[in-house]
């Protein structure tokens, strides 16, 4: 079950401004140790350790691969790539990397049997029934958050 809780858009600048809208919310996250755990409980003859090893190497395999501009496709789940996110230059011969890149980014594109169709048919949904309000850091004097 997906949880989502609704949040009221507070962007001046957005056509949306003042309505209200859902965001899903992560209950969890689990490291490759806990999902190579889970995976060991599916009647496979592997055992957590050796599923943890592969995870590890197939984590580092994808991470050179797509630092190298290869996308990796990992079947009915997602295509991982890297993106850049730039601004404009008035030329061609103008861009420079260092002053117009503005951010680099993991991409994870959905594929196969896990695509936008089969989220929407197969995810079931329902309000977060307890709204935590996230508190603001407080900073110190030499600007380190605090709490």
């Amino acid at each position: 079950m997906l949880n989502y809780k609704i949040y009221k858009s507070k962007n001046k600048k957005s056509a949306g401004y003042g309505r209200f809208y859902a965001r899903s919310v992560v209950n969890e996250t689990k490291n490759i140790e806990q999902l190579a755990e889970h995976m060991s409980f599916h009647n496979t003859p592997f055992s957590k350790g050796v599923i943890k090893g592969i995870i590890t190497d197939m984590v580092e395999c994808i991470r050179e691969l797509a630092l190298a501009g290869t996308a990796v496709k990992l079947d009915n789940l997602a295509i991982f790539s890297v993106g850049i996110t730039s601004k404009g230059a008035e030329s061609g011969a103008a861009f420079s990397p260092a002053k117009h890149i503005k951010a680099y980014r993991l991409r994870a594109r959905p594929t196969g049997k896990f695509n936008a169709h089969s989220l929407k048919t197969a995810t079931h949904v329902q309000e977060q029934t307890e709204y935590q309000i996230q508190k603001k850091k407080k900073k110190t004097e030499t600007g380190t958050p605090q709490g």
